[in-house]
């Protein structure tokens, strides 16, 4: 029989569904037990990947303000601030006097961690919160209404995680209050946990750019993992036979031109990283909310400009390199082949930048994960454009 504390350390280790599994096993009290001291994404998640009898089972047998609020996270879409809320504690009315509020105190934090106290009004409405050192050097018979903050900073349970850390990274607080459209006060969001989940999230977008799902972790079992990424490996072979099609194509111009299969290479090669690097951005951007409505023209833009200045030198250096090998063979054409390298590598890096660019936001417009397949398309599309562009303007120049 595990502890919860080592329990909760397993958990934390597995995929949503692994944990879910694991806990199927688990008596109900040492699930609801674990489940709230990891992270209440984390929780969720598992909650939500459990049998309906499990769950029920889990729910009645942990604390009822927890189980409550456990429910009540579930009405909110998942990666929202919905799902990290946990009970309210230390709520108090603001007729209440500093010397009734102390002692309330005293009995609360036998049971949790407090913070903040918050005030709400019989409507159960967010109308201050209440600072310990203000609380313990106050007046004892002043209202709270007297030392309570009433400027207040809220999070709605509806916020992406991404829009929450935009809106609290400059008010570095241990816990924010989470307050519906009408100001009530429905939950608390501690910092860590906020910061922790989004950053969970964001880890496993370089697996999923890979084709490997966010939900595999390393205790996932061997069939499972093969299920998860196979389909992926099929799409990316689909996807090189398109490349590969496109070579077919121009087979009697290598037989006429073999020195161009040497540049190949090159050319998919270097097209493939500048659109690589277009992707990354423009994943970051989405990542963290910096790519917002009237930003996308922006991105392509300025990803397009810089494929054409780095597609201008890269594409000069390997034009240098093509007409001193072309030489070095004997090849008559050898200055010729060395501008087809150049303008080859100008449009493939313009058109690797524009496509690094505009597929995680074509994806995310279409309502996909932009990480999940993202880079399997832009091999794609740079190794057909790059390899067509280069062998069709040979043909035409050269052969």
């Amino acid at each position: 029989m595990e502890n919860a504390s080592s329990l909760s350390d397993d958990l934390t280790r597995r995929a949503p569904y692994d944990a879910a599994d694991h806990l199927s096993e688990v008596p109900p009290v040492e699930a609801a037990t674990a489940l709230i001291e990891v992270n209440p994404m984390l929780a969720q998640q598992i909650l939500s990947e459990m049998g309906e009898r499990k769950r029920c089972e889990v729910l009645a047998a942990a604390p009822v303000d927890k189980a409550r609020q456990w429910m009540r996270n579930q009405e909110y879409p998942e990666d929202s601030v919905g799902w990290l809320m946990e009970p309210p504690v230390a709520v108090f009315r603001p007729q209440m006097t500093v010397r009734e509020t102390i002692e309330a105190l005293r009995v609360l934090t036998k049971k949790a961690f407090i913070t903040y106290g918050y005030v709400t009004d019989g409507q159960n409405r967010l109308i201050g919160v209440l600072v310990m050192r203000d609380l313990m050097l106050g007046d004892p018979d002043k209202p709270l209404s007297e030392v309570m903050w009433t400027r207040l900073f809220t999070l709605s349970p509806e916020m992406s995680l991404t829009d929450a850390m935009k809106a609290s990274v400059n008010r570095h607080y241990p816990v924010y209050p989470v307050c519906d459209a009408g100001g009530h006060l429905i939950g608390l969001v501690r910092g860590q946990s906020l910061f922790e989940a989004r950053a969970i999230e964001i880890s496993a977008q370089a697996g999923t750019m890979m084709g490997v799902e966010k939900e595999e972790r390393l205790t996932t079992p061997l069939l499972r993992s093969l299920k998860l990424r196979h389909p992926w490996l099929q799409v990316n072979l689909l996807t090189a036979f398109a490349a590969g099609a496109v070579v077919g194509a121009f087979q009697d111009t290598l037989d006429q031109v073999l020195i161009l299969a040497v540049f190949l290479p090159v050319m998919a090669g270097q097209s493939g990283n500048t659109g690589c690097q277009a992707l990354a951005v423009a994943l970051r951007g989405l990542t963290l909310g910096e790519i917002g409505s009237g930003q996308e023209r922006r991105l392509v833009i300025k990803e397009g400009l810089l494929g054409l200045l780095n597609g201008a030198l890269v594409g000069l250096t390997a034009g240098l390199g093509m007409t001193g090998y072309a030489l070095m063979q004997g090849h008559e054409k050898a200055v010729l082949l060395g501008i087809v390298v150049f303008i080859s590598m100008v449009a493939s890096c313009i058109v690797s930048g524009l496509c690094g660019a505009m597929i995680p936001l074509g994806l995310r417009r279409l309502g996909a994960d932009p990480a999940t397949a993202s880079s399997i398309f832009l091999t794609t599309a740079t190794d057909i454009v790059s390899m067509g562009f280069f062998l069709g303007l040979a043909r035409w120049l050269v052969v």
